[in-house]
């Protein structure tokens, strides 16, 4: 009985054995498997981006779809150091017509767009807290949608534009001051991964 355990564990073992032989495993990037490009001494990647070393070796060891998991922690990075170059666009009161001020932001964002095919964005419109709650959800509806419109007069397909309103529910400041009022009547725009 012993005899016969064993010789089926032994089968077994083989078995699996040579099923996963077939199976290709990424190895930990070597540089010095990069073409020479990396310094034989110290091991240090002169002159490669980290892109050149994932294309090297993406095509040496893993496959598209590996790859396709790796990337998105780098898109989330690149997307929040493009975030930073981004401003809010402001409105008058009581008011959703383009300033001429906000035109450079929107155009701005729209060469973003229009340079990273794989980004959306979503503008979010926000209000003072003049006005009832219902008033100023509908005020911050039409400022998203009339910066919506804009971008897409510069290009951007609408399937790339969502817009949302928060009324005066997220005020960038809580005084009661004119001044602060005049900056919580704006746009602002958030990029995401669009694909």
């Amino acid at each position: 009985m012993k005899k016969i355990i064993v010789a089926l564990l032994v089968i077994f073992t083989v078995f699996i054995i040579s099923g996963c032989s077939q199976k290709k495993i990424a190895q930990p990037l070597d540089p010095s498997s990069l073409s020479g490009r990396a310094d034989k001494k110290t091991g240090d990647m002169e002159g490669i981006s980290v892109t050149d070393a994932k294309k090297d070796y993406a095509s040496e060891s893993i496959t598209e779809k590996q790859l396709s998991k790796i990337e998105p922690s780098d898109m989330k990075s690149y997307i929040r150091e493009l975030q930073t170059k981004i401003k809010d666009i402001y409105f008058d009161f009581d008011s959703y017509d383009i300033r001429d001020d906000a035109r450079p932001v929107l155009k701005e964002v729209a060469s973003i767009l229009t340079k990273n095919k794989d980004i959306k964005v979503i503008i979010e419109g926000h209000a003072d807290e003049k006005g009832t709650n219902e008033y100023n959800l509908g005020l911050g509806d039409r400022r998203a949608n009339s910066a919506k419109e804009h971008l897409i007069s510069l290009g951007i397909p609408s399937a790339r534009i969502n817009t949302i309103s928060y009324g005066e529910e997220k005020p960038l400041c809580s005084e009661q001051t004119d001044e602060c009022w005049a900056k919580n009547r704006r746009a602002h725009f958030v990029l995401i991964e669009g694909r």
